[in-house]
């Protein structure tokens, strides 16, 4: 290479770059020399050959320019130098360097024409170049000028205010910026304002701003921050729209209601409500019961938070049941109320917003609200039913969870009130007939019932048993409406209505005309009413020491209550149900002297006739009419309960007094009738009562009590078979038939065989009677109307029936107040068959006079201990009369003989009987009178006459008829006529065999 410089030096050539930088505009190319040329082209020119030397080059010698060849050549030298081969290797270097050297001169010489082109445009090219330096000189000079004269002096100023005004606008934004990153402070202050509406209105208000600098960076974080907060908002706007479920606020609610609308969430807003008041109405009755429940338990260890309430429910104690019942109602109370509010702001609400002006955005937002406004107004009627079916629930819940069949009365009549109360609520709250509580409270109403009825019966019984059928004093004013159990009828005649209802209603004649939600709209409860009303009622209606004298009982009804409460047919005073007549509320001395001797009342007012057991009974009816008031749904059932006590009372005083004492009871009533014929036997004839038929029941009577008997009474558990018959199912609802009590006697004819205590077991129980029919419109407003029959048959067959029970009882007595026997002795002295006409009447009438003279001064006696009503002393004196005087036919038809002026004499002794007796009662016509006469007459019959007598007259016996026949012989009958006659007589009593 060197060699190559060397040989381009001396032919004067330049490298390219040199060539460059030394050439001028007018400089021309240098052309190498003719005799380099020359030189080069001695040198070999066998091609072949030429590169067969390039090729044997070492390539090493083509490597790099920094190659060091000599150095290399040297490295090769041997160790030991050979002069010749030293030789030969330089000739081969040589001979490489001659071919290198040609090589590249014929390569320069082959290039030379484009090399000189090439350089002829560079020339051109820098001529231009110098041109544009000349033309860039004077531009430069003229911009320079330009921008002395116009561009520093207006451009500039026009740059300046655009810089000010970006500057103006970027300040701006930046204190926007700043006001936005300060909204954080100010939004938690509203928030614990309970500013939710503004709260909001701020927040997106800051929303809006953000969004128009989003640019900045900062920003960007800004809006994700009030996204958060908008959020958080949302949340505790759902905590405070969570608190209106048991304390509505308008201010409160407003706030709320409108926040929600900001936010355009008003349907969402109202989803979450009915779902916080679903969640309220749990968590409410669960904290109360579980309050109750802790409570009660103490430091019992047991996990009562964990339970279900259903089973929380199970674990209330019977002293708690109430008030946790109550508290519970009070709190279901106040979420319905809430709802109720908050029905009532959505109302006033849609009435107070005024359509806006029906263009275009407007029309839209106004079809929005409309959307809106109806989805809330759909969705809050339909929360009243799901509402009220989720209190339903809560409450069925915890009625069922506790065994209320062992509670107190009072108690259970509170919690049918309570209850009461709650149905009146859901009825008003949402038309609801609250089937699931009157299914739950009637399951445990039923249940109770039959267990309190069962230990009434029982203890009715005990109190039959123990009763010694003594007078209870009660003032001559006394009616049921007085007593306490029957307070509920004069405060509210509608059935249908709890007694804490009745008793508001009581307060104020306007407050009836308003519903709960209104009477208790801004304060109060309606369930803290019955807590009130159980205190103590008093009652004003013993006598002093058993009896009233005039200025007492003027005072009594001076100073009595007013009655103007008390329902019309309850007003009423005792009436006897025969005459019909009232008692005198006060009785003058005057009139008292002029009353019949009959009534043997003179030193008594017409106080009723009742026992302690009456009014026992009777307060028993009034416990079960509240039941019935408070729930409907088991009146019959109570109604049934109610038709037993009354079957009990009858068939227990019937039992006592209507019969007589027999060896060996009989266990069909059919005998007891029997029985009846079968004490005249004892005190008299058979014919004179088997005949009559006086002594027995009426069949409707006697059906009541078989009825009775079948259905009320366990016969088994006396009987010898006890236990045998029935299921034992069926002997749980009946009562075992009650026994007197030892302490009152019936055998002792000086008190008239227990008159005293007879007179007060009948007439008790027809004034008990009386009662009933009394309330006989109320229970039949209770009854269901399939069930009506029931009530109507128990009045007409059994209620009706009480007064008939007088005559089998009174009967009793009359039958041995008098001693028939003695009469029919002393008759079957007398001889008949005299043939002249007395004046004097027989020594018999004498003594009956005396006999019954001495039952008047008896019943005179009784008088004085208890009063004995006029039907009750005309049944008596009826009973004796009759008796008396089938007695007298009886002793007549003994007679063997007689005569016609022995016939007078039975005239004459029966006249001076009337004469006497007439002065003695006051009864009238005389009983019986007809009969004695009819047969006295029958004797001087003709023998169709006499037949016809015997087929028209079956009053008398066959043997009366008989020994009527049998006295006419001879006299006007022959023996022909008295075959006939007797054969008449045989045939009438053949059908009777």
């Amino acid at each position: 290479m060197q060699k190559i410089k060397s040989l381009m030096a001396r032919q004067g050539l330049k490298s390219p770059q040199e060539s460059m930088a030394d050439l001028s505009p007018v400089e021309n190319l240098r052309i190498p020399s003719k005799e380099e040329l020359r030189e080069l082209r001695e040198q070999p020119i066998d091609p072949q050959a030429e590169q067969e030397i390039i090729d044997s080059i070492e390539e090493v010698y083509f490597s790099n320019d920094s190659f060091d060849m000599v150095q290399h050549e040297l490295e090769k030298l041997p160790p030991e130098l050979n002069l010749q081969e030293l030789e030969e290797y330089r000739d081969k270097l040589k001979r490489q360097q001659a071919a290198v050297s040609k090589k590249v001169a014929d390569l320069i010489l082959e290039k030379q024409p484009a090399y000189v082109k090439e350089l002829e445009r560079v020339t051109a090219l820098q001529t231009n170049l110098q041109l544009a330096a000349v033309i860039c000189t004077n531009a430069r000079r003229q911009l320079s000028v330009a921008k002395e004269g116009f561009t520093e002096a207006s451009l500039g100023l026009l740059a300046n205010q655009r810089r000010r005004q970006l500057l103006t606008g970027l300040l701006k934004s930046l204190r926007t910026i700043k006001t936005l990153q300060r909204t954080d402070v100010r939004l938690s202050e509203m928030l614990e304002e309970e500013d939710y509406p503004g709260a909001i209105q701020l927040c997106l208000e800051c929303q809006k701003a953000a969004s128009t600098f989003k640019h900045y960076s900062c920003i960007s974080e800004l809006n994700s921050k009030l996204q958060d907060t908008l959020e958080q908002i949302e949340e505790q706007l759902d905590v405070a729209l969570s608190k209106t479920c048991k304390h509505f606020d308008v201010s409160h609610y407003t706030k709320v209601q409108l926040a929600y609308t900001l936010l355009g969430k008003t349907q969402t807003a109202m989803d979450q409500l009915h779902m916080h008041f679903t969640q309220a109405i749990h968590n409410t009755v669960f904290q109360v019961v579980l309050g109750y429940v802790e409570l009660c338990a103490g430091n019992a260890d047991t996990k009562f938070q964990k339970m279900q309430y259903k089973d929380l429910c199970t674990h209330i104690t019977p002293d708690s049941y109430i008030p946790c019942l109550t508290d519970l109602c009070k709190a279901l109370w106040e979420v319905m109320l809430s709802y109720h509010h908050t029905m009532q702001w959505h109302e006033e609400h849609d009435k107070q917003e005024t359509t806006p002006t029906p263009e275009d955005a407007a029309a839209a937002e106004s079809d929005e609200l409309a959307v809106d406004r109806s989805y809330v107004k759909k969705k809050l009627e339909h929360g009243l039913t799901r509402i009220w079916q989720d209190v339903q629930l809560k409450v069925k819940a915890y009625i069922l969870g506790t065994d209320m069949s062992n509670f107190k009365y009072d108690d259970f009549i509170v919690v049918l009130d309570v209850i009461s109360r709650l149905m009146q609520v859901g009825e008003e709250f949402c038309g609801s007939k609250s089937e699931v509580l009157q299914e739950s409270i009637k399951r445990q109403s039923v249940n109770y019932f039959k267990n309190y009825h069962r230990a009434r019966l029982e203890e009715l019984r005990m109190f039959l048993e123990n009763e010694t059928w003594e007078l209870c004093p009660v003032k001559s004013n006394f009616n049921i409406a007085q007593l306490h159990e029957f307070k509920f009828m004069g405060q509210c005649r509608s059935p249908s209505v709890s007694p804490s209802r009745q008793a508001a209603s009581l307060s104020s004649s306007a407050q009836e005309e308003l519903s709960l939600f209104q009477q208790y709209q801004r304060e109060g409860n309606p369930f803290e009413m019955h807590m009130e009303h159980k205190e103590e009622e008093t009652e004003d209606v013993l006598a002093s020491n058993g009896y009233e004298s005039d200025e007492l009982e003027k005072s009594v009804y001076q100073d009595y209550d007013s009655d103007s409460d008390v329902p019309e047919e309850l007003k009423q005073d005792y009436v006897d149900e025969q005459t019909g007549d009232a008692p005198l509320k006060s009785v003058p001395r005057e009139t008292m002297r002029t009353k019949k001797k009959s009534d043997y009342n003179l030193n008594k007012t017409n106080a009723p006739i009742l026992t302690n057991t009456t009014l026992n009974v009777i307060r028993l009816v009034g416990k079960y009419m509240q039941m019935m008031n408070i729930l409907k749904p088991i009146a019959f059932d109570v109604i049934h309960c109610v038709s037993q006590l009354f079957d009990y009372y009858l068939y227990a005083v019937y039992t006592f007094f209507g019969r007589n004492d027999m060896p060996v009871p009989s266990p069909s009533l059919q005998a007891h009738g029997s029985r009846e014929a079968g004490t005249a036997r004892v005190v008299g004839p058979a014919c004179l009562y088997e005949s009559s038929g006086l002594g027995l029941i009426s069949s409707r009577l006697r059906t009541t009590l078989n009825r009775i008997q079948e259905s009320l009474i366990d016969m088994e558990a006396v009987g010898e078979n006890a236990g045998v018959h029935g299921p034992a199912e069926d002997r749980k609802e009946k009562v075992p038939s009650p026994h007197l009590s030892q302490l009152v006697v019936l055998t002792n004819s000086g008190t008239l065989y227990g008159l005293a205590q007879r007179v007060v077991a009948t007439e008790s129980l027809v004034f008990l009677a009386e009662q009933f029919e009394s309330l006989q419109s109320h229970l039949d407003a209770m009854m269901p109307a399939a069930k009506k029959p029931f009530l109507q048959q128990f009045y007409s067959q059994t209620v009706s029936t009480a007064s008939e029970l007088r005559k089998p009882i009174y009967w009793i007595v009359a039958a041995k107040a008098i001693d028939y026997e003695q009469m029919l002795l002393m008759m079957a002295g007398v001889k008949w068959d005299i043939r002249e006409i007395m004046s004097q009447h027989n020594v018999y009438v004498d003594v009956l006079l005396k006999e019954f003279e001495q039952f008047n001064k008896r019943l005179g006696e009784v008088s004085r201990h208890v009063r004995i009503p006029l039907p009750v002393s005309n049944v008596l004196w009826e009973h004796c009369i009759r008796l008396a005087n089938r007695t007298l036919v009886e002793g007549y038809a003994n007679v063997k003989k007689c005569s016609n002026e022995g016939r007078a004499l039975m005239q004459l002794d029966f006249q001076q009987f009337l004469m006497k007796l007439e002065k003695l009662t006051d009864l009238r016509p005389i009983p019986d009178k007809e009969f004695v006469e009819t047969y006295i007459k029958a004797y001087y019959l003709t023998e169709n006459d006499m037949e016809q007598f015997i087929k028209n007259h079956r009053e008398y016996s066959m043997k009366q008829l008989a020994n009527l026949v049998n006295v006419c012989l001879g006299s006007h009958i022959n023996k022909k006529a008295r075959q006939k006659l007797l054969a008449a007589i045989d045939d009438i009593d053949r059908p009777k065999r």
